[in-house]
C-alpha cells in the first residue's frame, strides 16, 4: 500500500526531475541523478513516467564518457499548449505557447480607453476562442489558460477585486473563462506575471532578488525575493504605482492623491503632451492636427523621427520613473530592477534619465549598484508571464492524470 507521504515524496522528486531537465535544456538520466543526488533507478522511473505523460522526450544519444552513449532528454515541445493573455487597459494580447515557452500563435486587439466591462470580456473570450482554434495537435492539448490583469487580484479565487484603470470591481473572471472553455484558468496581477516571465524567460533567470516595473497606462510592480514571487500577507503586494509621492496632487483613478503613476505612466505622458499643446508648444510631429492619434507608441515614434516635444516628454517620464525606482531600491535592495511594458520601448531616452535620478538621489545605490535594465521580452512580458503561471503550476505538479 502506498502512503500519502510516499505519494508526496514521489511528486516532489518528479517535479525536481522535470525542472532539472527544463533548466539544463538537454541532459541524460545519469546527469539528472548526478545533479540532483536522486537514486538512478528513481530518476529512470520518473523520467519514463514523464515521457508517457508528454512532458519529456528523448532526442537521441549524447557523447560518451566511456561505455554506452547516454540517451539525452529535453522538454517535449509537442507535449501540450498554454494560452497566455495580457489583459491591458487599452489592448488584449493573447499568445499560444508550447511547453518550452515558444510562441506558436498570437493576436493583439486594441481597446478603446474606457471600454465597458462586458465588451472587454467579450473581446477577451473571442481572443481565447481564436487561440483554441489555432492550437496544433499535441499529446495533452491545451493544458491551461493564464491571464494577467492590471489591478488587485485574489489569485486563489481568480477574482479581480479592483482594477482602477479598467473601472472593474469584484469581477469573477476565472469562473467566467472556465465556464466558457472548461479549461483550468490562472489569474494574477499583470506586474506579478511580468516578474514571473522575467524569471522564467527573461533577464531575471539568473537573478534571485529583483523588481519588475510594468510601465504602461498605469504602473505596477512584481517583486521576486529569493527566487520566488513575493505576494505579501494576502497576495496583494506590489501596488507601488499607487504609492503617494505628492500629497497635494490631483486624485488618482484609485481614489488616492498623488500616486506615482500620475507622474510616470503612459497616461502621464499623454497629459504632458496635452499640457504642452495647451501652452502653444508644438512641432511638425505633435500639434493640434495630430492630437487625436496620440498614444505612447506614436509619441515614441515621433521622438525617433525628431520631435523635440516627444523627446522632452519621454525624458520627463523617465525622471519620474526614476523617483519611484529610488524608493524601490531603498526598500528592497534588489540585484536588479527591470522596466517593462510600453514605456520600456523608449529605453534609449528614458533609461539615462532614470539612471541619472537614481545616481543623484538614491541612498542605497551609493553602496550597492543595483542594475537597472529594460525587459528583453518587451510587450510580450505580460502574456508570457501568464503562460508562466500555467507552466510553473504544471512543473510543480507534473501529474496530469
Amino acid at each position: 500500500m502506498i502512503t500519502a507521504d510516499q505519494l508526496l515524496v514521489k511528486q516532489i522528486n518528479k517535479s525536481i526531475v522535470l525542472n532539472t531537465i527544463r533548466k539544463k535544456e538537454v541532459i541524460s538520466r545519469a546527469g539528472i541523478a548526478e545533479f540532483t543526488g536522486l537514486n538512478k533507478s528513481t530518476v529512470s522511473f520518473l523520467v519514463d513516467e514523464l515521457i508517457r505523460e508528454g512532458f519529456v522526450k528523448e532526442i537521441g544519444p549524447g557523447e560518451s564518457k566511456g561505455g554506452r552513449k547516454p540517451i539525452m532528454l529535453t522538454i517535449n515541445d509537442k507535449g501540450g499548449c498554454i494560452i497566455g493573455v495580457d489583459l491591458g487597459v487599452n489592448y488584449i494580447l493573447t499568445v499560444l505557447a508550447d511547453l518550452t515557452g515558444n510562441i506558436i500563435w498570437e493576436k493583439k486587439v486594441d481597446l478603446r480607453l474606457g471600454e465597458g466591462q462586458e465588451k472587454v470580456i467579450e473581446f477577451l473570450l473571442q481572443s481565447i476562442a481564436e487561440a483554441v482554434a489555432n492550437t496544433p495537435k499535441t499529446v495533452n492539448g491545451i493544458m491551461g489558460i493564464g491571464i494577467g490583469v492590471p489591478g488587485i487580484v485574489d489569485y486563489r479565487k481568480g477574482t479581480i477585486l479592483m482594477a482602477p484603470n479598467l473601472k472593474w470591481t469584484n469581477v469573477p473572471l476565472k469562473d467566467i473563462v472556465e465556464n466558457r472553455f472548461e479549461i483550468k484558468v490562472h489569474i494574477d496581477n499583470e506586474a506579478n506575471v511580468g516578474a514571473v516571465s522575467e524569471k522564467w524567460f527573461g533577464i531575471g533567470i539568473e537573478c534571485s532578488n529583483f523588481v519588475y516595473v510594468s510601465a504602461g497606462i498605469g504602473i505596477g510592480t512584481g517583486i521576486i525575493i529569493n527566487g520566488e514571487l513575493y505576494r505579501g500577507a494576502s497576495g496583494l503586494s506590489g501596488e507601488i504605482g499607487h504609492a503617494t509621492i505628492n500629497i497635494y496632487d490631483e486624485i488618482c483613478s484609485c481614489g488616492n492623491t498623488g500616486c506615482w503613476e500620475n507622474y510616470a505612466s503612459e497616461r502621464a505622458l499623454l497629459n504632458y503632451m496635452y499640457a504642452q499643446l495647451e501652452r502653444g508648444n508644438q512641432d511638425k510631429y505633435i500639434n493640434r492636427n495630430t492630437i487625436d492619434g496620440l498614444n505612447a507608441l506614436s509619441i515614441i515614434r515621433y521622438a525617433r523621427e525628431g520631435s523635440i516635444i516627444a523627446v522632452e516628454g519621454l525624458k520627463e517620464i523617465g525622471r519620474n520613473l526614476g523617483i519611484g525606482i529610488i524608493n524601490l531600491i531603498n526598500t528592497f535592495n534588489p540585484e536588479l530592477v527591470i522596466i517593462g511594458n510600453t514605456l520600456s520601448l523608449a529605453e534609449d531616452i528614458i533609461l539615462p534619465e532614470i539612471l541619472n535620478e537614481v545616481e543623484k538621489k538614491c541612498l542605497v545605490y551609493k553602496y550597492h549598484r543595483t542594475k537597472i535594465r529594460t525587459s528583453r521580452l518587451k510587450l510580450h512580458a505580460g502574456a508570457m508571464g501568464a503562460v508562466s503561471l500555467v507552466i510553473s503550476e504544471l512543473f510543480a505538479h507534473p501529474d496530469i492524470s
